[in-house]
């Protein structure tokens, strides 16, 4: 696949001052692959969860993120997903998004390859890019800055499948300028685009890790669950209230020990029937402690939602997230900065390995193919849609206004580009008066002939191209350019305008006589103009 790095290399950018990957720096491929074999094609290492985290231990993560280790940072993002805010948030701008509508361009062979089976069942490209080990990477890419996975050869086809990796054994060498990934059986290089590591980094190409967002959600993590636990604690402490019994001066110790030995078995609807002087009362505490741990998890939860979304969002109740719902929940801007990053780094490094696979590492230069994600929200088409309708419309009413006037013509073109409403330049067919250019009848395409045909100045135009050219005054080539510029004709259709014009076959009458004076320059046709454009 050395051929498929190099232009993948090209594809992502890769700098020219990178030197290749040394290759006694990792394991030969044919000893990763046995050690795999060993393993039962397991590589990531066993996950080491960390279930109390302190504010101390998020400055470590960051030193050691400075030094290129995310281990730490990783393993705070793993213990980060256990809440339930932060998992339900991000899985609405990861999960919701990889399975919007997607748009395939490029080699026709290519796209339909990918699109098997999208309407019915899942896609070719669905099983090579699941769509929850395309939601997981993303989410490692927004939280880290940084997500990793691997291309796994599958048995009986000719197409991988991308497995997601845990983002917290990514190493990055400062010196080298290069990614390991520390696997159970030892330190890999990754070399994204090879066809086998995919490296997504929508945190930018150096450090990725500073633009991601488990800083600020860590913090917010971190606080949230002390916070928890103080309530927790202050609840089982004062919420049930303490029982306080009073026995009246002169009692005996006996009396005393009776008493006491009767609060102690208070259960649930106890009813006491004590002699005078004797009392019992709870206890209850006062205090609005708690308040400041009930505000404390509001300001995490706050802080996690708008880290994420953008935005503050509600995020209980209702029947769940749809493709419509994500544009209301997520910031638009954001899901079209996911949704990009991530298609980059399929089309920089998944489709091409596909296509390599398939059709030879060469193809991945002659078959191209790119993919990307619809998240335009539904009711902007609509509106969209009617915007087109207004133009047209008022296209319409302008000509019409502007006809009676026979001096202001609506340029056409200027106006759909003002709105962004595509279109496409047919050049108008040409007829010669009395017949067609091609022998077919006018009346056949179901226009009019004054339609089609050429006009008298028009006619008179390519008589004077004609006679220059058959006079030498130019060169054949020249009328044929000059012909298709001014009346927006093909090679094929001008040539067959001049016929045996300038042609070895063809003598023009004035060779013939002797040479008389110098024939005038042609008054050459001016170009020719979209008929909206023309007065």
């Amino acid at each position: 696949m050395s051929f498929l790095s190099n232009v993948t290399g090209i594809l992502l950018g890769r700098s020219a001052y990178q030197p290749p990957v040394n290759a006694n720096a990792t394991i030969s491929e044919a000893d990763q692959a046995e050690m795999r074999r060993a393993l039962g094609g397991q590589m990531q290492l066993p996950s080491q969860t960390i279930t109390r985290w302190y504010l101390d231990m998020l400055e470590i993560a960051e030193w050691s993120a400075d030094a290129g280790n995310l281990r730490m940072a990783g393993k705070l993002m793993a213990a980060a997903r256990r809440d339930g805010v932060v998992s339900g948030v991000l899985s609405t701008r990861t999960s919701g998004l990889v399975r919007l509508p997607r748009r395939f361009r490029g080699d026709t062979d290519v796209v339909e390859a990918l699109s098997v089976g999208y309407s019915s069942v899942r896609s070719v490209f669905d099983e090579m890019f699941p769509p929850a080990e395309l939601a997981l990477i993303a989410a490692d890419g927004e939280l880290l800055g940084v997500g990793i996975g691997e291309l796994v050869p599958v048995a009986g086809r000719d197409y991988p499948v991308l497995t997601r990796l845990d983002p917290q054994y990514l190493q990055y060498v400062w010196n080298e300028n290069q990614w390991y990934y520390l696997s159970a059986i030892g330190r890999l290089a990754i070399v994204p685009g090879d066809g086998r590591w995919i490296l997504h980094t929508p945190g930018g190409r150096y450090a990725p890790w500073q633009n991601g967002l488990w800083r600020s959600i860590g913090r917010a993590y971190i606080r949230k669950d002390h916070a928890l636990q103080a309530k927790d604690n202050w609840e089982q402490k004062l919420a049930n209230p303490a029982r306080v019994a009073y026995a009246p001066a002169g009692s005996t110790e006996a009396q005393k020990d009776s008493f006491f030995k009767m609060i102690l078995a208070w259960g649930y609807n106890s009813v006491f029937g004590l002699p005078l002087g004797y009392e019992v009362k709870l206890l209850e505490s006062n205090g609005r402690g708690y308040e400041c741990f009930v505000q404390t998890i509001a300001d995490t939860n706050t802080e996690i939602i708008i880290s994420i979304a953008g935005q503050t969002i509600t995020t209980s109740g209702g029947t769940g997230f749809s493709n419509q719902d994500i544009h209301r929940a997520i910031r638009a801007d954001l899901i079209k900065s996911t949704a990009d990053g991530l298609a980059y780094t399929i089309n920089t490094q998944g489709i091409p390995a596909f296509i390599a696979l398939r059709y030879g590492p060469e193809a991945v230069l002659t078959k191209p193919c790119v993919m990307e994600w619809d998240v335009t929200p539904p009711k902007d088409r609509q509106a969209e849609a009617s915007g087109m309708v207004t133009v047209a419309n008022a296209v319409k009413s302008i000509t019409e206004s502007l006809a009676p006037t026979e001096t202001l013509q609506l340029n056409t073109r200027q106006m759909l580009d003002q709105f962004a409403i595509p279109y496409r330049m047919i050049p108008p067919k040409l007829v010669a008066v009395g017949g067609t250019a091609g022998g077919a009848d006018p009346a056949a395409s179901g226009k009019p002939a004054q339609d089609t045909a050429l006009n008298g100045a028009q006619v008179a135009s390519l008589l004077e191209v004609a006679q220059a050219c058959g006079a030498g005054l130019i060169p054949r080539d020249a009328a044929i350019g000059i012909l298709k510029r001014a009346f927006l004709v093909n090679d094929a259709e001008a040539a067959e305008l001049l016929g045996s014009i300038g042609t070895p076959a063809f003598t023009p009458a004035s060779a013939t006589t002797s040479a008389g004076p110098a024939a005038p320059a042609p008054n050459l046709p001016a170009p020719a103009v979209p008929a909206q454009e023309a007065a």
